[in-house]
Parts: structure tokens; C-alpha cells; sequence
């Protein structure tokens, strides 16, 4: 059984366009589905707008969504009652984007990380401590810095304070949202490794949302490509880079940098019209899926 399973999950908003006019309806995400087993990292990968987010952000109710299933160890987590919700988030933690404005400026790195052990009622306030000194430490940190403010801070070790707090109540699944897009490139490399030393170390699920299709081929065992808010393609990573079979994933393998300057661009241009979104997905290969043209 998968850690993770969402079935048709759907996100719609609905924009008013003016007087008179009729309201406009936003399909975020569009009957997404795919399954995370446990212990690997799955990433959702696609064009900025795509829906990538929201579909994180439904699967954690931080957003609610408009239909589907979202199981988490077989349970519903769409049928919870607000405080069982509230229980299971220990199991499912997020870090976020902007390392600037997802932490409080106002509150310590020390207040941040302990906040989820207080929510929570876990420990003694001795043991939230020294929970969050090991912590800081587990991530690369120095403990005695534990009382500055975020801007005292750079803005790799903002993200560690993010991860840390994500890690405080021992999660199974990390969603990891553009954990490194917001950060300066000399530190992205420092931040990845340390995402992948902590599930080596404390058995993670992660599912990474990127647009960085570099970092994707680093780090991902399997990859679902995003598009208008629909699951174009998913396969596993060595498939989606060597064998990719829908156009728009072949488009967006081709906008990677080459590190040679020299090297012959291949630039595929890539045209929506000639694909149909409300065709199924379809099994091409064992465990390779695209959406037909």
C-alpha cells in the first residue's frame, strides 16, 4: 500500500469578470492522481501556474478541495473533522518556497522551530529545548544562535529553520515546495544535499515540487509532469529523461541549460494545440504513463 495516494483530485476557483458578465471558473487542478510510496521522493514538475502547488497545498487541506481522495495510510484525509486533521499533520509537514516570508520576523529561530512540539503538546518545556537544539544541529546549524531573528539570518539558513521546524514532530512525509528556487545558487547545492542526507537518515517520503528539472534528475525516483493543471506524463526519473513521450515534456527537457556554450541547441517549440488534455492517461511502458495526443 502507497503512504500516499491521491485519486481525481480537483481544485476550482471562481473569478468575477465585471458586471454583467458571467463568473469565470479556474480549473487549478484538473482530476489529478498518482500515488507516493514510502520512502521515495516523488516530483511534480511543470511550468510555473501549472497547479503544482495547489495540489500540494489541497492534499494538506491548506487549501480545500472541490472533488477527489486523498489517502494517507488508507485513510481519507478529505473525510477528517478539523481536529483529527490536526493530528495527522504531524505525519505531514511542508516546507515552504520563500524562506523570507514563510518564517515570522518577529519570532525567534528558537520560537519557530518550537512551535509545532507547543501546538502539539509534546514534551516538557526542558524537552522541547533540547529538542530544538538537536534539531538546529540536525540541519547544520549552530544552536547558540537559536535566539536571532530571521533577518539575522542568511537565506540557506532560513530555509534549515524551515526544514527544521517541518522536521520537529517527526514526519513521514515532507512536502517540499521549490525548497531552493528562492536562494542564491552557491547554496542550492548545500541545501539539496542536506534534503537528501535527512531521508537517508530518517526514512522520508518526500514530494518535490520543482521546476528545475536539474535538480529533479538529482534527486527524484519518479516524476509526474504537470500541465494546465492535468498529469501529462509519470514515470520513473531514468524513463522521463531518457524516453520521454509526451510533447510537452519533451519541450521542457530541452529548455535545460547545456553546460557546453558550444554545444548545438535543441530547443523543441512546444504547441498546445496539438494535444488533447481530455484524453486519458495511458500505460505505454510498465509504470510509464503520458496523456495521448
Amino acid at each position: 500500500m502507497p503512504l500516499v495516494e491521491v485519486r481525481r483530485l480537483a481544485k476550482l476557483f471562481r473569478r468575477k469578470r465585471g458586471l454583467g458578465l458571467p463568473t469565470e471558473v479556474l480549473r487549478a487542478v484538473d482530476e489529478v492522481s498518482f500515488a507516493i510510496d514510502e520512502g521515495e521522493t516523488f516530483a511534480l514538475v511543470g511550468e510555473s501556474g501549472c497547479g503544482k502547488t495547489t495540489t500540494a497545498r489541497c492534499m494538506l487541506r491548506l487549501l480545500e478541495p472541490t472533488s477527489g481522495d486523498v489517502l494517507f495510510r488508507g485513510e481519507n484525509l478529505l473525510s477528517f473533522s478539523r481536529e483529527r486533521m490536526r493530528r495527522a499533520r504531524r505525519d505531514m509537514q511542508i516546507v515552504f518556497q520563500d524562506p523570507y516570508s514563510s518564517l515570522n520576523p518577529r519570532m525567534r529561530a528558537r520560537q519557530i522551530v518550537e512551535e509545532p512540539l507547543i501546538i502539539h503538546r509534546v514534551g516538557t518545556r526542558a524537552e522541547r529545548q533540547d529538542r530544538v537544539a538537536a534539531l538546529f544541529t540536525l540541519v547544520g546549524l549552530d544552536p547558540q544562535h537559536l535566539e536571532r531573528l530571521p533577518h539575522e539570518f542568511s537565506g540557506g539558513q532560513r530555509q534549515r529553520i524551515g526544514l527544521a521546524r517541518a522536521l520537529a514532530l517527526n514526519p513521514s512525509l515532507v512536502i517540499a515546495d521549490e525548497p531552493v528556487s528562492a536562494l542564491d545558487v552557491s547554496v542550492q547545492a548545500q541545501v539539496i544535499n542536506l534534503l537528501v542526507d535527512l531521508q537517508r537518515q530518517l526514512k522520508l517520503t518526500y514530494l518535490l515540487i520543482a521546476h528545475d528539472l536539474r535538480l529533479v534528475e538529482h534527486v527524484s525516483d519518479r516524476v509526474a509532469v504537470m500541465y494546465r493543471g492535468r498529469i501529462v506524463e509519470m514515470a520513473p526519473k531514468a524513463t522521463i529523461f531518457s524516453s520521454p513521450h509526451h510533447p510537452y515534456t519533451r519541450a521542457l527537457l530541452s529548455a535545460i541549460p547545456q553546460p557546453d556554450p558550444h554545444a548545438t541547441p535543441g530547443r523543441i517549440e512546444f504547441d498546445p494545440a496539438a494535444i488533447d488534455l481530455d484524453r486519458p492517461l495511458a500505460e505505454v511502458t510498465p509504470g510509464h504513463w503520458t496523456r495521448g495526443e
